[in-house]
């Protein structure tokens, strides 16, 4: 039997040029699971508030973070599934699609149609709609275009899995001595996006643990993360903070959000900061200019001396073992 794993991520334009990220945006922004509008006024915030000028400006911060081997997400990536197939062997086939952009999923499940299995692991620790739905429902309507679907196991999250936590904290570990505060930055979503999760109440502060009645509730997964890394840190509430970032438009988003907390922990005396972002496995836009460049831009105008981004786990060989026991996969010559 051969076994297929499929990796996805959210995508990545083919080059930092405008043209490019105007091809990327124009795909991704459509979808409505990212931009919830009805679709004519989708269209028109799309086309006339956002392509027309988002582009350039997004070009740019590509181009801070673009290397010799082209985008950071999809470097990470190939690398990441170079590892997974080495650990796996024959018997399994791992490869990496797009939501948006190239490798396509499309071209990815051609690749993974000869398994007779199939273990979809996006590659977003806690739940959303826009990132994690959308990958799974184009994933569904892609594969029953098949004579044949395998049999498949599919991931919805991770938020608190072992696999993902301890390499999650073991990256952090090691920054903890040398800065006096540690934030956790989450990618932020619109706050109506909570509200068909059936989470009863939109917090202001920390979310309650994921139950029944706020299981899929991206903000309360977030908050648990949190929480199961500060255990496993053993940080006290004085020694972290979390935020959201990567806001889009003039909507409310859920908060704090990280460009506001900033100056409150300016104010606080802290002058060297580490951020780590644990709802991004692979480094990316998000974090390396985001974090890396803009807000580290940002803490130094507010008088702090040093803001640390952590990088992501990236093809970290913990993370690599994290993957098999989060895809509940066993194989008896893995020993390390």
């Amino acid at each position: 039997m051969t076994h297929g794993l499929l990796l996805i991520n959210l995508g990545t334009p083919d080059a930092p040029t405008v043209t490019s990220v105007r091809k990327y945006l124009k795909e991704f922004l459509a979808d409505p699971r990212v931009i919830t509008l009805a679709a004519p006024l989708r269209y028109l915030f799309l086309y006339a508030l956002i392509l027309p000028f988002r582009p350039q400006r997004s070009a740019l911060a590509y181009q801070a973070i673009w290397t010799k081997e082209g985008s950071p997400l999809l470097t990470h990536g190939h690398r990441l599934v170079e590892k997974l197939q080495h650990y796996l062997g024959d018997n399994y086939h791992v490869v990496l699609g797009m939501r948006y952009g190239k490798p396509s999923l499309y071209d990815a499940l051609m690749q993974l149609s000869h398994c007779d299995s199939l273990t979809i692991l996006p590659l977003y620790p806690q739940y959303s709609s826009a990132a994690t739905c959308s990958c799974v429902e184009k994933t569904l309507s892609l594969l029953k275009t098949t004579v044949t679907v395998p049999q498949l196991h599919l991931i919805r999250d991770f938020y608190q899995h072992p696999g993902f936590i301890i390499p999650q904290s073991e990256q952090i570990k090691p920054y903890l001595a040398t800065h006096d505060y540690l934030l956790l930055s989450f990618h932020g979503v619109p706050l109506n996006q909570l509200k068909p999760t059936h989470c009863k109440t939109l917090c202001v502060g920390n979310c309650p643990q994921p139950r029944t009645s706020n299981a899929t509730c991206y903000r309360a997964q977030c908050f648990a993360t949190s929480q199961a890394i500060a255990t496993q840190l053993n940080l006290n509430s004085d020694q972290y903070g979390v935020v959201f970032q990567s806001r889009l438009g003039h909507i409310e988003w859920i908060k704090p959000y990280l460009e506001t907390t900033l100056p409150e922990l300016a104010t606080k005396k802290i002058k060297r900061l580490a951020i780590s972002c644990p709802s991004f496995v692979t480094d990316c836009l998000e974090t390396l200019e985001e974090i890396g460049i803009r807000a580290n831009r940002q803490w130094q105008t507010l008088g702090g001396e040093q803001l640390t981004l952590i990088p992501a786990l990236n093809e970290n060989d913990a993370w690599i073992k994290g993957i098999l026991e989060i895809c509940d996969i066993k194989l008896p010559s893995y020993t390390k």
